[in-house]
């Protein structure tokens, strides 16, 4: 910082596995690509050290370029010798030796775990770059005439569609509600206005439970919510619209009422024991001791097969016409293979990708995890993750309400702790530095979930509301919307956020709240920078943050505040125009400095050339 409180853009050496500083994304073994790191002009040495076949190697970097701001590029070349390439930077200037990793410049030695990574594996589909995500819990968000006709099951109760949602107890998994799979198709117009592009379902194979995580089939779409041919009917409807569509899948568990399970419980001979984990007096386990839930074991081929070998496959058979699903969400990922000294996660993530793609090239499978996901990407399985630890839990605990008391849906004792900006920022780079970017870009950064409390409940008020969203759309990352919080709806914990969309109370609405996630959604795709741009931290502290985002075509540059404070004086940034919250553009005065406004909380984008 400069005695005049200014900060310089500039200052600190930067790389990251944007285009901008890797320019070939999809590496291949055996190729030599490029890197480019931008640094001060006090570095007068870089060299680039990789690890081939696990032993250091270093290369100096060479000059490429000088900006008029007096920041120099250099360019390295590295052998991408293993399927993970790993990389940092030794940078020799007047502030002696220091290392630049995915955590940032360091003067010791660190281990490996924050280097940078080139990825030779098969790349996410395309499309995914593009996504902004819309989650629908499909019993809460639209019913259809149909469902008025539909028999209850034993297990249910009977709701309309105003009965307030139980957020606690025995009777939260049994309000029904009848939303089905032709109410979401008649409501895609309400999707259509916000902006969205990739429909997300949570599970909608036969259960006991409205959540239906307890399948109780994967042959075939639950009658309640239409059956296989309304399926077919929504997946034609969002492909018209140049959409996607993903499901949900269970691969730790089954329900109890699974063909699969009750064969086992009723012949200990049946092929179908092996498929889950009996003790010798025909105990077994289940997710958490919620023996409703019966723990698969992966280390059956025969579970293997059926779930993955061939085209009528649980994966694959639901990727096909007519219902032509573009990936699966995989539920509890994280448990899934793990199991006491069995550890077959990342066979299993490996087979299961090798299923989406062998299906469809371009189809995707991502990962619900709810804590440390970085031991579990980057290795031909998952695309990405739910990153509720690298985004979710930072941004909730930032933006917390004074006063507001949530437990904390990550597990963690004491409920949601309040930290100040700095505090979030090291959440956020912590996790990030220990994948790789491919992996970072295409995890899926979300306010909420079905599984959490809401945006709305969090932060206590429409201006913070509209921080948390503005920093979902211009992060790295897809950006995941739960269906009603574009609304302003509330809920507590994960089933009192299970609230139907109240269509025939639009008066109820936050018509604020829905205009500006529209703007964020189309902000997002009018700016090349915010979907496959870098990003470089610029300031923080207590209630501010201030990054770029950068790619070739121009950058974009975001003020986040969650209150007022003092404004921010940058040098080393040329000026620009206001394309999100209304501030004044940006004309650097005599010194060479931009002054962001210091009014808050407020969520403010700058178009830079």
């Amino acid at each position: 910082m400069g005695d005049d409180g200014s900060v310089r853009a500039g200052l600190s050496s930067h790389h990251d596995g944007s285009a901008l500083y890797v320019p070939e994304q999809a590496p291949r073994l055996g190729e030599t690509v490029a890197v480019f790191l931008r640094g001060p002009a006090d570095v007068r040495r870089v060299y680039v050290r990789s690890t081939p076949d696990g032993e250091p190697r270093f290369a100096e970097a060479a000059v490429e370029r000088r900006d008029p701001n007096g920041d120099v590029w250099w360019r390295g070349e590295i052998e991408v010798r293993n399927p993970v390439t790993s990389y940092r930077f030794l940078l020799d200037g007047s502030g002696g030796r220091r290392w630049l990793t995915a955590l940032g410049e360091i003067a010791h030695d660190v281990p490996d775990d924050t280097d940078f990574r080139l990825v030779a594996y098969d790349p996410p589909p395309e499309w995914a770059r593009d996504a902004v995500v819309y989650q629908i819990f499909p019993d809460r968000f639209a019913r259809s005439a149909a469902a008025a006709e539909r028999t209850p099951p034993h297990w249910a109760i009977p709701c309309e569609w105003d009965t307030p949602v139980v957020g606690s107890g025995p009777e939260t998994s049994s309000q029904l509600y009848g939303g089905d799979l032709d109410g979401i198709a008649s409501r895609l117009d309400h999707l259509d206005r916000l902006g969205v592009n990739t429909v997300y379902l949570t599970p909608i194979f036969p259960a006991r439970s409205n959540h239906r995580y307890d399948a109780a089939s994967f042959d075939h779409v639950d009658p309640l919510l239409g059956g296989d041919a309304a399926l077919a009917r929504l997946a034609d409807a969002v492909h018209r619209r140049g959409w996607r569509l993903l499901g949900d899948i269970t691969s730790n568990h089954t329900g109890d009422a699974h063909p699969w399970f009750t064969s086992a419980v009723s012949d200990p001979a049946s092929p179908e024991r092996e498929l889950f984990y009996f003790d010798e007096d025909g105990a077994y386990e289940s997710w958490c001791g919620v023996t409703s839930l019966p723990k698969l074991d992966w280390g059956s081929a025969e579970l293997r097969r059926r779930f993955a070998d061939g085209p009528d496959s649980v994966l694959a058979r639901w990727l096909r016409a007519p219902y032509g699903l573009d990936g699966w969400r995989v539920d509890v990922a994280n448990m899934t293979g793990r199991r006491g000294a069995d550890a077959y996660t990342h066979d299993v993530a490996r087979l299961l990708r090798r299923a989406v793609t062998t299906a469809r090239p371009d189809g995707l499978i991502l990962a619900e995890h709810g804590h440390d996901y970085t031991r579990d990407l980057d290795a031909d399985g998952w695309h990405g993750t739910m990153n509720y630890p690298g985004f979710t839990d930072p941004v909730w605990s930032w933006l917390l309400a004074e006063g507001v008391r949530l437990p904390n849906f990550l597990g963690v004792p004491g409920g949601v702790r309040r930290r100040d900006g700095l505090d979030v920022l090291a959440t956020m780079r912590a996790f990030a530095s220990r994948v790789s970017w491919r992996s970072f870009t295409h995890s899926w950064q979300l306010l909420s979930s079905h599984d959490s409390a809401r945006i709305r409940s969090v932060v206590g008020d429409a201006s913070r509301h509209e921080v948390a969203a503005g920093l979902v759309c211009t992060l790295p990352g897809t950006p995941m919307i739960f269906a009603g919080d574009e609304l302003g709806l509330r809920g507590e914990n994960g089933e009192a956020s299970r609230t139907p969309m109240p269509w025939d109370r639009p008066q109820s609405w936050d018509g604020a709240t829905f205009a500006r996630y529209q703007q964020l959604i189309a902000l997002r795709r009018a700016e090349p920078a915010l979907r496959d741009g870098g990003l470089r931290w610029v300031h923080a502290e207590a209630d501010t943050l201030v990054f770029l985002r950068e790619a070739a075509s121009g950058s974009v540059l975001v003020l986040a505040r969650r209150a007022p404070g003092t404004p921010v004086r940058l040098v080393g940034l040329p000026g620009g125009d206001n394309v999100y919250g209304g501030a004044p553009a940006l004309s650097p005065d005599a010194e060479g400095a931009i002054t962001l406004p210091g009014d808050g909380p407020t969520f403010q984008a700058w178009h830079l050339p």
